[in-house]
């Protein structure tokens, strides 16, 4: 009879486990699309701007046709664009061009924040039925994805917001709002700002290789891709001979306060070519002067 009871027990818990929470939709482990493993996007500044639509902003500075990275000058006649953000950009443009670095969330070592740090060099995803975890390749940044869970009725502002998330189909689509409004918040490397309006939606999907050379062209002619290292290995360089599975983002950015309308863009991820090195803002805070000093973070009161 106890063995009995227990089994029932036993039996009863498995059930219940299973049981989907309300508003939930239950997604089996064998229905998932596997995102696992290690994603390289080689090229900077990162996103890849659609071919028509509303779409993230490009570099006005060209040198063979193809954006000049020593020279960031956001295109602030984009019309997503509102006058204000418009003029925040021309003003980081201006310092590019007169070759005054500007700081970033990247080169100040602060959070970067979403969007900021989705176009990073390197990311990795772990899945699990009731969370996901992102690491990202560059100063040891990371985000939690709740799945299948509401974003809370009482939301503190953090520097990646709360994310939500949940599967369409083959598609891992995650919802992101109340990112914190730190010193350098910007959502590209061309310093557009945002507000605590902003919402951003991540939609990944897994594509053959032919269906993701749209984006890699985009990818190529907007950004540059990683240089090689004298071992012929780029540290976060994409090997350009894989042709399994890509992993692409379409990522669609909103922020009333600095966007006249809902803006998307996409990065595609492949295989990386070797291990990925530790990356971490260097900890000299003294720069060279073309820009100022890195603003590390710093305690209010001393550890000890």
């Amino acid at each position: 009879m106890r063995r009995r009871r227990n089994f029932i027990l036993l039996a009863t818990l498995v059930a219940a486990a299973a049981m989907p929470v309300f508003g939930q939709t239950l997604v089996s482990a064998a229905s998932i699309p596997n995102f696992s493993g290690m994603w390289a996007h080689a090229s900077i500044p990162g996103f890849e701007p659609l071919a028509s639509g509303p779409t993230s902003l490009t570099n006005r500075s060209r040198r063979n046709g193809l954006s000049n990275l020593a020279q960031l000058v956001g295109d602030y006649t984009n019309p997503i664009l509102k006058p204000e953000a418009a003029a925040i950009v021309k003003q980081h443009a201006e310092l590019s061009l007169a070759g005054i670095g500007y700081p970033t969330p990247r080169n100040q070592c602060w959070p970067g924040g979403v969007p900021f740090v989705l176009p990073t060099n390197g990311m990795q995803m772990f899945q699990q039925l009731d969370k996901i975890t992102i690491l990202y390749a560059v100063n040891h940044q990371v985000r939690h994805v709740r799945m299948n869970q509401p974003h809370p009725a009482r939301l503190i502002p953090s520097w990646y917001g709360d994310s939500v998330g949940h599967y369409e189909g083959d598609a891992l689509v995650i919802d992101t709002v109340g990112i914190k409004v730190g010193p350098f918040a910007m959502v590209d490397w061309y310093g557009t700002p945002h507000s605590p309006a902003l919402h951003v939606v991540e939609r990944y999907r897994l594509l053959d290789y032919e269906s993701a050379k749209d984006g890699l062209d985009r990818d190529a002619r907007e950004n540059a891709t990683g240089r090689t290292t004298e071992a012929g290995i780029e540290p976060f360089g994409m090997d350009p001979n894989y042709r399994g599975k890509y992993l692409q983002l379409l990522v669609t950015v909103e922020d009333e306060g600095v966007f006249t309308m809902p803006w998307s863009a996409t990065i595609t991820y492949g295989r990386p070519l070797g291990e990925w090195l530790e990356n971490v803002c260097a900890e000299n805070p003294r720069k060279y002067g073309t820009e100022k000093d890195v603003e590390v973070p710093t305690a209010d009161t001393p550890d000890f």
